[in-house]
């Protein structure tokens, strides 16, 4: 029997996925046609003997959140509940918090996702690399390059077993070129340190952290407080995958995810994508089309391109390298490359609208997507085009 847990954060969080966050809580933001955190229940899913699929998080449970679960409920035949936390308790914080959830029934092991990872998510894989060495974390890792590796938690391993010596989260230095995917496989046993750093923070009382904020005793950093402690005592394991991978901290790294979720349409989902008929419009590489939506014989659409519920697509748009959300309609003859056209838009006909892509390295096969900031020595940085909602 096992389980899963998705981190999805909270609305503090997500600052550099603004203005798309204003309007949709971040892990509900379409990407290749269905929720960020559709492709994580998804994968769950596919694991033989899931029981159950936790989502935790600061959020308040809305609307639009509540309609979610109960579809996804629906849809995989699996229990989807939400745990909402008192307050903003960090990586490690929710897990320990509702530690009695996640082990009601006596699960051998569970997975955590991050919800703001793009990834194929081999579960299975790690499963079974877990069941042949067991040990209280399993993390999913990949390789980056060494500029970028700066970025990301970094994983000294020893290469023989695979056990992680040493932990550094976004070192100042080069550490390894080995990154933490944010993605793991706990057992039951991974919950007692959590206890003792829990029990540490209520001893030291209130804890200052890099930023300068004060955090509470319930505030667990898993990176900090429990990787890099716990490395190198026979804990901790790394599983090593060069499948696609990327982080979604950003509208442009959002465009980005939705280009490889669409790739891997190609062997997981190929219903999703739409393909050239007679008297449809042109398609070109992978695009994903809504059924509500309606596009003109004369558009042209894709590579990378999806279009949400309810969109209008006109005569002779062009439409390339861009996500086109629920209700947007593009008149006649527009160019939209390389942006996000927000709920319920308009772009006018003949219009022309074009960002800047901010995408890997295509010559270097260990780059990823650069956590971008919109400003840089007080400069607005290139970056792709957002239109905002009913604008």
């Amino acid at each position: 029997m096992l389980k899963a847990v998705i981190l999805i954060g909270g609305p503090q969080k997500g600052t550099r996925f603004r203005p798309l966050s204003f309007e949709v809580p971040k892990p509900l933001f379409p990407v290749a046609g269905v929720p960020m955190i559709q492709h994580h229940i998804e994968a769950c899913a596919q694991v033989p003997g899931m029981q159950e699929i936790l989502l935790i998080g600061f959020y308040q449970p809305d609307e639009p959140l509540t309609r979610f679960l109960e579809a996804a409920q629906q849809e995989f035949n699996l229990p989807v509940r939400y745990l909402q936390e008192f307050a903003p308790l960090g990586t490690g914080g929710g897990l320990y918090h509702f530690r009695d959830q996640i082990l009601a029934g006596g699960p051998e092991a569970f997975f955590v996702l991050n919800a703001d990872v793009c990834s194929d998510f081999p579960l299975s894989a790690m499963l079974a690399a877990h069941r042949h060495q067991p040990h209280p974390f399993l993390l999913l890792g990949t390789t980056a390059n060494r500029t970028q590796s700066l970025n990301y938690g970094c994983i000294v391993e020893n290469p023989q077993t695979h056990e992680v010596l040493h932990y550094v989260e976004k070192p100042s230095t080069f550490v390894s070129d080995i990154i933490n995917c944010g993605v793991y496989l706990f057992s039951p046993e991974a919950l007692k340190p959590l206890r003792d750093v829990f029990q540490r923070n209520q001893k030291d009382g209130q804890l200052e952290d890099s930023s300068g904020l004060w955090r509470g005793a319930g505030t667990i950093r898993l990176e900090q407080d429990v990787f890099s402690a716990l490395a190198g005592q026979g804990q901790i394991y790394v599983y090593l995958t060069d499948g696609i991978w990327s982080q979604i901290k950003s509208a442009g790294s959002a465009l980005y995810a939705s280009r490889l979720y669409l790739g891997q349409y190609q062997l997981t989902h190929p219903e999703r994508l739409t393909k050239h008929s007679p008297g449809g419009p042109r398609i070109r590489g992978n695009v994903y089309i809504h059924p509500t939506a309606k596009v003109a014989p004369s558009a042209v659409l894709g590579p990378n391109v999806s279009i949400g519920e309810g969109v209008t697509v006109g005569e002779g748009v062009r439409l390339r390298e861009s996500i086109v959300l629920h209700g947007a309609t593009l008149q006649e003859h527009t160019c939209v490359l390389h942006s996000i056209v927000g709920w319920g838009s308009t772009v006018g006909r003949w219009a022309r609208v074009e960002g800047t892509p901010n995408d890997p390295n295509p010559n270097d096969p260990r780059a990823h997507m650069d956590s971008e900031s919109l400003f840089k020595d007080g400069k607005l940085l290139p970056a792709i085009t957002i239109l905002g909602m009913a604008s």
